[in-house]
């Protein structure tokens, strides 16, 4: 189940990484290894991310601009970049939620308007990463919580259908569990998937999230 889960859950992040380079205008290529962009990804962007255990690490770094600032997320944790100029930038876990028991916390609001996304992108700290461009597309779901005042204070992206990919999610109040149950509570019956360096695992887990497996962003 395990790398069924992985295989799924990298899909899922290669599409929203896509997305993500499509709102900047670079274009991606994505087959049964790896998707991939030519062009440097944008900040905290990879240039590619495998797809399956087992990736030929030279084909690899062909497909990308792999100079100074090249990125690869290494999906199965089983790729050795030392020898190409690449080091460890961190590891991290997926982690997979199936859909049952969902919590009964309110959902989090969905953001449609650039204004609304200028809003979420300032008070997540991703400012001019996050383009209007991703409002339009119809796998992407941007999510705020907000204060009494109306100010962004929490939030996350959900992408894909199901399972859903969760990431970008953050907290401004109290423990980041609340944002992970309200996560689940706005796709209710949705099997979701997502990934989270040791650190930031225990309120996913609490949320019901369980660990699918190691992965790795290599960094030149």
């Amino acid at each position: 189940m395990s790398k069924e889960v992985r295989e799924a859950a990298a899909h899922d992040n290669a599409q929203w990484c896509a997305a993500v380079c499509a709102s900047h205008a670079l274009t991606g290529r994505i087959d049964a290894d790896a998707w991939s962009v030519a062009r440097r990804s944008p900040q905290w962007y990879p240039d590619a991310v495998t797809l399956r255990p087992g990736v030929d690490p030279e084909a690899l770094l062909a497909r990308i601009d792999a100079g100074a600032g090249a990125s690869v997320k290494d999906s199965f944790a089983d790729l050795d970049l030392s020898a190409y100029g690449f080091r460890v930038l961190f590891e991290a876990q997926w982690i997979h939620r199936r859909p049952t028991d969902p919590p009964a916390d309110p959902p989090l609001t969905p953001v449609t308007t650039p204004e609304g996304l200028a809003a979420w992108a300032s008070a997540h700290g991703g400012g001019e990463l996050f383009r209007p461009a991703l409002l339009a597309d119809p796998r992407i779901r941007v999510l705020a919580r907000h204060d009494e005042r109306g100010a962004v204070v929490g939030g996350a992206v959900v992408s894909g259908d199901d399972p859903s990919g969760v990431s970008n999610l953050f907290s401004h109040v109290g423990d980041p569990e609340a944002i992970w149950r309200a996560v689940v509570a706005s796709r209710r019956g949705v099997a979701l998937v997502g990934y989270e360096t040791a650190p930031d695992l225990p309120p996913a887990r609490r949320a019901g999230f369980l660990p699918a497996g190691p992965l790795r962003v290599w960094l030149r």
